[in-house]
């Protein structure tokens, strides 16, 4: 799941970010209206924790401005204040949900995981294929019964893949939904990450390379 967070107090916003990214989120980070447009406007962004006071541009506005794009992005709105009217107002504007500071990080995450949830063709808790079971919810990985212990990037990929229910993903939107913004699209790290995949799956290969196509989960 690839998220944006916008906030402009620097230190919050990264502490958020070093957090999402320990959960398995692929998180990119702006702080200020302007570049969250300018980010959701190029990436495909599952959710975007947006706080409402925003210098540049407001965050009232970021939100009115991203719905009317028509962007899947769902909003998650920051705000400090308390008030009934002030949540009523941003839910006005097209925010999906909306969480006052401070919060605890462990609701800011589990708000997160059910909006991406809402963001994305729902799918089962446990995707399954070729002998591979992997249960989103745990965020535990077996084949043939054997545990298999993934870093969060080949965690990230191999439920990708095992979205596609068999057909290719290519290494561009690979790129796009597992890592985030400061990745060199011409690095070679979906290949090396695909390379160690396939080591800890073991024999009888599973994950195809179709060339200049992508990979795909026989």
């Amino acid at each position: 799941m690839r998220v944006l967070v916008v906030e402009d107090e620097e230190m919050l916003a990264e502490a958020m970010a070093e957090g999402l990214r320990h959960e398995g989120f692929a998180v990119d980070v702006v702080h200020d209206g302007a570049a969250a447009l300018e980010n959701a406007a190029v990436h495909a962004y599952d959710v975007m924790v947006l706080d409402r006071d925003l210098p540049l541009v407001h965050g009232d506005e970021v939100c009115r401005r991203t719905v009317a794009s028509g962007a899947e992005v769902r909003v998650l709105m920051l705000t400090v204040s308390t008030t009934v009217a002030e949540r009523v107002a941003g839910l006005g504007l097209g925010a999906d949900d909306y969480l006052t500071k401070p919060f605890a990080f462990a609701e800011l995450v589990a708000r997160i995981r059910a909006l991406g949830r809402r963001s994305r063709p729902a799918v089962p808790p446990v995707l399954e294929r070729g002998g591979i079971r992997l249960d989103t919810h745990l965020r535990q990985i077996t084949r043939d019964g054997r545990y298999i212990p993934l870093s969060r990037k080949e965690f990230a990929v191999l439920e990708e893949l095992l979205r596609a229910e068999g057909a290719p993903v290519s290494a561009e939107a690979l790129l796009e939904r597992a890592w985030d913004q400061n990745v060199d699209p011409f690095t070679t790290v979906v290949r090396v990450t695909m390379r160690s995949l396939r080591r800890k799956l073991g024999d009888e290969p599973v994950i195809e390379t179709l060339t200049g196509v992508g990979y795909r989960i026989r």
